[in-house]
């Protein structure tokens, strides 16, 4: 209660309560991550369950177009599935690798970030000039790479299992650089100051000055960039997705519904993309503009 009610009183609070923006953008994230969360409660259908599915409700429009069924408010895909729980199911997928690639992402890179800015001599130049090297290719083009290389590395039989795991790693392995540049820069500056210089005085280790004093000091910029990456995050599944190297066809992330989709958008079927496609859109916005707002609120500057 008495964190609560701290919070409720900080600048923050205040901060977003009066701003309009985060406050529809965090209550229709909210909705679409509960929605995705509870699919199995929410959907219509079940699109994982092939013993439901029925070819021969394949294409069919939405229930307010001429031959529509009001067994499927959305229309179906190429298979029979139904869109509204396909994009449900989907949106979870996208959330999961959203989150947990940038989480992977965070590790990765706030680890190598306080050990580099801490450090500094030989391990921060080699951290650093690596860190060069990756900000020298897109993250989508790493991510293929790491994608690709995975996909000749493990079995055939295999490849359909890790799909999701892979596409995880790749997501994340390509924005760690983000984190440990910053992190970097905000380790050097508490490095030099007095606290940390006693804390090494009275014997205090180094593993235990990165964790206990220098770390809770850059986790607000960490914060602001996790919450813009996750955005970024989900869309580097649905490119993947689209391109066919994320999750397999039988797993309908948002990107595969998209990608499937536009095979038969110019035929007239335009829900089997455009349904999901605008979800991804709200989805992917509504959190870029509660980074931005974040960003904004932990900027001393603009206080």
């Amino acid at each position: 209660m008495s964190f609560l009610s701290g919070f409720t009183d900080s600048d923050l609070w205040h901060s977003f309560i009066r701003t309009p923006t985060a406050l529809v953008s965090a209550l229709l994230t909210l909705i679409l991550i509960a929605g995705a969360l509870a699919a199995p409660l929410v959907a219509p259908h079940n699109p994982f369950d092939l013993a439901s599915l029925d070819i021969m409700s394949a294409h069919l429009p939405p229930v307010w177009m001429k031959d529509g069924d009001p067994a499927f408010l959305l229309g179906t895909d190429d298979q029979g599935r139904d869109v509204l729980s396909a994009i449900f199911y989907g949106a979870r997928i996208s959330l999961l690798v959203g989150f947990a690639s940038v989480l992977l992402a965070v590790l990765i890179g706030v680890t190598l970030g306080l050990v580099s800015g801490y450090l500094g001599g030989r391990a921060d130049a080699a951290i650093m000039r690596v860190a060069d090297v990756q900000l020298s290719f897109p993250a989508i083009l790493i991510a293929l790479l790491i994608d690709g290389v995975a996909r000749g590395v493990l079995p055939r039989e295999a490849q359909e299992h890790m799909a999701v795991y892979v596409l995880v790693f790749a997501i994340g392995i390509s924005n760690w650089v983000q984190y440990a540049r910053t992190v970097r820069g905000a380790a050097m500056v508490e490095s030099r100051k007095e606290y940390v210089q006693a804390a090494r005085i009275i014997g205090i280790g180094p593993v235990a000055i990165l964790w206990r004093h220098i770390l809770p000091n850059v986790l607000g910029p960490v914060l602001v960039i996790a919450t813009i990456n996750l955005a970024l995050a989900i869309i580097t599944e649905a490119t993947l997705s689209f391109l066919g190297v994320g999750v397999p066809p039988t797993t309908p992330s948002l990107g595969t519904l998209i990608r499937i989709g536009n095979d038969y958008l110019f035929s007239g079927e335009w829900w089997i993309s455009i349904f999901p496609g605008v979800v991804l859109v709200l989805l992917v916005l509504s959190v870029n503009l509660l980074g931005d707002w974040l960003r904004d609120a932990l900027n001393p500057k603009l206080r």
